[in-house]
């Protein structure tokens, strides 16, 4: 201890004093403190749970191809198949969250960091109320339906006659053909016409004002029977509280095995697919094409979620085209990665005829999302 004298302001000498090792020691201090908050801190935003999902770019899988079983995931049975080159691949979309796996703090942090994902409250993935085993439940029934439509759109377009069967699925609450239908009736007719699809259905119950009689005639354990029921009121329209399903009667058998992926949203690619397995030659002359879209039994492309997220996992799995729905431009604008080129499509015959361009490089005039 030691130092040189100094005058107080009374004038009496005084004596500095140096500490030595006290400002290491309070910079020390101030460190540990710091490093403590940091794990309290890491650890606490590794436990909170927040009320959010995190979608990310997810894998693809070319339709043309063989699934994780090693098996083509499309085979057609009693009819003539040809082989096929490049790629007709589905996308999908990853989704980080839900009731039995929240998103935390850091992901949630990280979500919003990385510009390929989209962070959405919870709820529009997993409706409240609705379990994570019930969402995977709802997709597998979509993906089931999409390729069925798809099959059918596909055979339709080679000139395969593929009716459709329309049948009773449930019954909602307080239906007034309680007791009178069934889940698993199969409707021929109503009033006397014949049903074709469940759009055929609902027009012929709107055709009648509410209160009105409505005759039903449905085969059910491999009867036909005739039902009357009164039609109730629902906004002002007719209604009888029953929930349609279709199925198809195929001329051709052909199976779709995708795996565990769900949701309606490959549709398109998979009726591209089979339309090509069942074509001489190749479809996409040996391009690499991705895409994705909803298909109805008209052939219609529906708008998806995720389509941005899509976008990136296409150009990742090495697609150099993309065929998007016409709804779905929106969101595709500004949104398209390096070297993927998109194609906006509305039905399957546009989706099939902007194959062929592609396959014949005669791409350049090929509609985009503007």
């Amino acid at each position: 201890m030691g130092g040189n004298p100094v005058i107080d302001t009374e004038g009496k000498p005084t004596v500095t004093v140096k500490e030595e090792g006290t400002g290491l020691g309070r910079r020390a201090g101030f460190w540990l403190i710091a490093m403590f908050m940091g794990i309290t801190l890491g650890a606490v935003m590794g436990m909170v749970n927040l009320p959010y999902a995190i979608l990310q770019p997810g894998p693809v899988t070319n339709t043309l191809g063989n699934g994780s079983t090693g098996k083509p995931l499309i085979s057609v049975a009693g009819k003539a198949t040809y082989p096929t080159t490049g790629a007709l691949d589905f996308t999908t979309v990853a989704v980080l969250g839900g009731p039995t796996n929240p998103v935390n703090g850091w992901e949630w942090i990280s979500g919003h960091l990385d510009q390929t994902n989209a962070v959405v409250p919870e709820g529009e993935i997993f409706p409240k109320g609705v379990t994570s085993t019930q969402v995977d439940q709802e997709g597998a029934a979509e993906m089931a339906d999409s390729q069925q439509e798809a099959i059918a759109v596909a055979l339709r377009a080679l000139g395969q006659s593929v009716p459709e069967v329309v049948s009773i699925g449930d019954l909602t609450k307080g239906s007034p053909a309680k007791g009178l239908l069934q889940a698993g009736d199969i409707v021929v007719a109503i009033d006397g016409k014949t049903i074709i699809s469940p759009d055929s259905v609902r027009a012929a119950i709107r055709a009648h004002k509410p209160g009105q009689i409505a005759v039903f005639t449905v085969h059910r354990s491999g009867k036909q029977r005739v039902v009357t029921v009164k039609t109730a009121n629902a906004a002002g329209a007719a209604v009888v509280g029953v929930l349609l399903q279709t199925a198809f009667v195929f001329p051709t058998k052909v199976s779709i095995n995708a795996g565990d992926v769900g949701g309606p949203s490959a549709g398109l690619m998979f009726s591209l697919a089979v339309y090509d397995k069942l074509t001489p030659g190749s479809l996409t002359g040996g391009a690499n094409i991705a895409g994705t879209g909803t298909i109805d039994s008209s052939g219609t492309v529906g708008p998806i979620g995720g389509i941005q997220q899509k976008l990136v996992g296409a150009r990742r799995g090495g697609a150099a085209w993309f065929l998007a729905p016409a709804d779905n431009c929106n969101e595709v604008v500004g949104h398209i990665p390096d070297g993927l080129r998109v194609v906006k499509v509305a039905t399957f015959n546009q989706a099939r005829d902007a194959v062929e361009a592609i396959a014949a490089k005669r791409a350049a005039s090929l509609p985009t999302c503007k």
